[in-house]
C-alpha cells in the first residue's frame, strides 16, 4: 500500500525514473571474433584482418568503411570495458575520432563515404556521451553484461530510500533562497559521489545485481538534479 502511494507521488513530482529500453546488447568482443571472415572494402574489394588497421579506412584505397555493428562503445573509444574511465583520455579520443570521420571532411568524397561519415560521427557522439556520465556509463555496462533495469522495479526500493527522496523533493519545493538551494545541491552531490564509489566497487567485484540496485538509486537522484536545474532557471 505504502509503496504504491509513494510511487504515485514520485510520478507526480517527476522523480520516478523511466525504464531502460528492453534491448539486450551482445558482447562486442565475442560477437566480433565469432564466425566472421575478414571484411572486404566496398570500394576496391580488398580484405583486411580484424587485428590490423584503424578499422575506419581501407588499408589499400583509404576509402572510409561502414561502421562495424559489433563494436561496442568501449572498443570504439579505446577504453577498457570498466566502470572506471579516464575522462581526459576519453575526450582526447573523441576529438581524434571526430577529426577522422566528421562529415565536414567528406564533402568532396563519394556519396557512400558521406553517408558512412554521418553514421560514424553519430556513433562517436553517442559513445562519448554515454561513457562520459557515470550513470549512463553504468547502465550501458550493465546491458553489456546482460543485466537490464526495466520499468516498474519499485519493489526493489526500500521504504527508507523512498522517504529520503520524498523529503529532498519537499525541501526543493519549499526552497526560496539561494542558500537553501545550495544546501540541497550539496546533499545530492554527496549522495551521487557515494553511489559512484559504491557502484565502481560492485562492478570490480562482478556483482551486477548490486550495481543494478545502486544505479537505480542514482537515477532517482539524477531526476532530482534535473529538477534543481529547472528551478534555477529564471521564469
Amino acid at each position: 500500500m505504502w509503496g504504491g502511494r509513494a510511487r504515485a507521488l514520485l510520478q507526480v513530482w517527476g522523480l520516478w525514473p523511466a525504464g531502460v529500453p528492453g534491448r539486450r546488447l551482445l558482447s562486442g568482443d565475442a560477437a566480433s571474433q565469432t564466425g566472421r571472415s575478414s571484411p572486404r572494402c566496398w570500394n576496391c574489394g580488398g580484405s583486411e584482418s580484424p587485428e590490423r588497421g584503424d578499422r575506419f579506412f581501407c588499408p589499400h584505397c583509404r576509402a572510409l568503411q561502414p561502421p562495424d555493428p559489433t563494436r561496442d562503445h568501449f572498443s570504439l573509444m579505446d577504453c577498457n570495458r570498466s566502470f572506471r574511465v579516464d575522462t581526459t583520455k576519453l575526450q582526447h579520443r573523441y576529438q581524434q575520432l571526430q577529426r577522422l570521420v566528421h562529415p565536414d571532411f567528406f564533402s568532396q568524397r563519394s556519396q557512400n563515404e558521406k553517408d558512412f561519415s554521418e553514421k560514424h560521427s553519430t556513433l562517436v557522439n553517442d559513445a562519448y556521451k554515454t561513457l562520459l556520465a557515470p550513470l549512463s556509463r553504468g547502465l550501458y555496462l550493465l546491458k553489456l553484461h546482460g543485466v537490464e533495469i526495466h520499468e516498474g522495479t519499485d519493489y526493489e526500493m526500500d521504504r527508507q530510500f523512498l522517504m529520503e527522496i520524498m523529503e529532498i523533493n519537499e525541501k526543493l519545493t519549499e526552497a526560496q533562497s539561494e542558500a537553501a538551494m545550495k544546501e540541497i545541491e550539496s546533499i545530492v552531490r554527496a549522495k551521487q559521489k557515494e553511489f559512484i564509489d559504491n557502484v565502481s566497487r560492485a562492478f570490480e567485484q562482478d556483482d551486477f545485481e548490486k550495481a543494478k540496485e545502486i544505479l537505480t538509486k542514482m537515477r532517482y537522484f539524477s531526476n532530482v538534479e534535473e529538477k534543481i536545474k529547472l528551478k534555477k532557471i529564471p521564469l
